[in-house]
């Protein structure tokens, strides 16, 4: 429940799938997007989760394949959680790229994208029974969440 430290090259993957198009996104940032009325608590939890989630992800081996197993559908689950998440952000690349477009849903999702890559994380954390990832993702999961419900509700971000 603890986790067996080594390198998860599933865990990298994930990462690259989160980072590439975040790295991205700073070049193509929603129009009168900005961060400074966030949440200062929401903040400290987001980027806690960030980096807890981060290093976990490529630090526990557990996240690796093993041989198929009922508990595979939970890593079969956060890879569809994941391909979700990249199909939300090429139709946010190719929209207007207005704050409404940002915190849009996908697939009947809310907020998709801070909501599939967070449980995509828990559920790898099931999937490896790592507690530490559990918990990192729900600190993530809190603090960006949060941040992008704050946004959305603000009356001209969903025009």
């Amino acid at each position: 429940m603890f986790g067996h430290f080594g390198f998860s090259y599933i865990g990298f993957i994930f990462l690259l799938l989160l980072f590439i198009p975040n790295i991205i996104w700073a070049k193509n940032i929603p129009q009168g997007y900005t961060a400074e009325h966030e949440n200062t608590f929401l903040r400290l939890l987001e980027r806690t989760g960030e980096i807890l989630t981060s290093c976990c992800a490529l630090i526990f081996s557990d996240f690796n394949i093993r041989e198929w197993s009922p508990r595979s559908w939970w890593l079969a689950a956060a890879f569809l959680l994941m391909a979700m998440y990249e199909l939300w952000w090429i139709r946010y690349f190719r929209s207007e790229r207005k704050q409404k477009d940002f915190y849009s849903s996908f697939l009947g999702i809310p907020l998709a994208g801070a909501t599939l890559p967070v449980i995509a994380f828990f559920m790898l954390g099931i999937y490896g029974r790592v507690l530490w990832m559990l918990i990192s993702a729900s600190l993530l999961g809190i603090g960006h969440i949060g941040i992008h419900a704050q946004h959305w509700m603000e009356p001209e971000k969903t025009e």
